[in-house]
């Protein structure tokens, strides 16, 4: 409220508050009343008999821990090829090791003149990665589609061949500036 408010609020009231005195032994009496109230109110609370409060917020406390324990225990991990067979499996693993060691070639390969398209081969990657996610879960919902496998298997197969063309750039940048750089013989 604001003070305006407040101060025709006590305005309005003026000449209605009760401004006399108690009765002598007022308090003594009021005093006498509240511990009366209160022998009253431990009475009944050993009357009643068990607190079930505490115990209830604990059994409340259990039963939340136990419906988010098991919501996230149900959420299905996304499938992957490893999960479809042990084929599959050896084939994953021979895409990312080959994948890796490819990343680590173009990695050493890094140079002034090779920087920007070792980024852009990499942001490629990246989207690639991104998609394969997708189809991770592509692979959970549809339960083994072979379609969702080979587009897995071609989205691995995407990556090396961006990796492998621009490891061949770097080459053709590299024989260039080789070529430049080469003093020319005339007779």
């Amino acid at each position: 409220m604001e003070k305006d408010t407040l101060d025709d609020l006590f305005e309005s009231l003026k000449g209605e508050f009760d401004i006399n005195e108690p009765n002598s032994g007022h308090e003594n009496r009021f005093l006498d009343k509240l511990n009366a109230g209160e022998l009253t109110l431990t009475e009944s609370k050993r009357s009643s008999g068990f607190n079930w409060k505490p115990f209830l917020a604990v059994a409340a406390s259990l039963v939340i821990c136990l419906s988010v324990f098991t919501t996230i225990n149900n959420d299905p991990e996304a499938m992957d090829l490893a999960s479809v067979s042990p084929e599959l499996s050896e084939t994953q693993d021979f895409f990312t090791a080959t994948i890796e060691a490819e990343l680590k070639k173009l990695n050493q390969e890094r140079s002034p003149l090779t920087d920007q398209v070792i980024t852009d081969a990499l942001n490629r990657i990246e989207l690639l990665e991104k998609d394969y996610q997708n189809l991770k879960n592509d692979l959970t919902e549809s339960n083994n589609d072979q379609r969702v496998i080979h587009a897995m298997i071609n989205n691995f197969q995407n990556r090396i061949d961006i990796l492998n063309t621009v490891l061949e750039q770097i080459e053709t940048i590299k024989q260039l500036k080789h070529n430049s750089n080469e003093p020319k013989n005339t007779i």
